[in-house]
């Protein structure tokens, strides 16, 4: 994991909003850096890691496409995923997931890779997106902040789920594909 994403969220997270919250974090494997290091210390009421397969820092082994099947809708105060999103087949299904599975009034913070980044598949690497994108993408929510990684192509997002969420159709929303080099 970039420096620049643990220094977002160390900037962008205070302990109001993690201090006795539920707290879930998709792609949750820990390859080269975790989320977990910066919002445990927080105090969140409970911490819940999830990802496709099992192995550090995953609670729970399950696909992301299923996470309101198996955790439920507006389920968690805060929901995090960092450098997953590019990782993904069905990156609508995976967003919609995660929009359903925060509460209304909570917080969804995300960050991934731009066009410019090195093709880095672990397991796959399928998608970059632009500030823009994130803009339309998530027009759905509250955005309070989406940023330019300063250090690689990358965005980062903030973003509040609104008391009556009406979730975007993305069906028709393209982001760059990844070709192999």
């Amino acid at each position: 994991m970039h420096g620049s994403v643990l220094r977002f969220l160390q900037e962008c997270l205070s302990p109001a909003e993690v201090a006795g919250k539920r707290v879930l974090e998709v792609g949750s494997y820990d390859v080269n850096g975790s989320p977990r290091s910066v919002i445990e210390p927080l105090g969140p009421k409970s911490y819940l890691g999830v990802d496709s397969s099992e192995g550090p820092g995953v609670d729970r082994a399950m696909n992301a496409e299923l996470l309101t099947a198996h955790l439920g809708c507006d389920a968690f105060d805060l929901v995090v995923s960092t450098e997953l999103l590019e990782h993904v087949v069905d990156w609508r299904r995976i967003v919609s997931e995660m929009k359903k599975a925060v509460k209304p009034g909570g917080l969804l913070v995300l960050t991934t890779r731009s066009p410019g980044f090195p093709y880095h598949p672990y397991p796959i690497d399928t998608w970059r997106y632009t500030k823009e994108d994130f803009e339309v993408i998530f027009s759905d929510l509250e955005r309070l902040a989406i940023l330019s990684d300063p250090e690689v192509p990358g965005v980062f997002l903030k973003a509040r789920k609104p008391e009556r969420f009406v979730e975007n159709d993305l069906s028709e929303v393209s982001v760059p594909m990844v070709t192999k080099p």
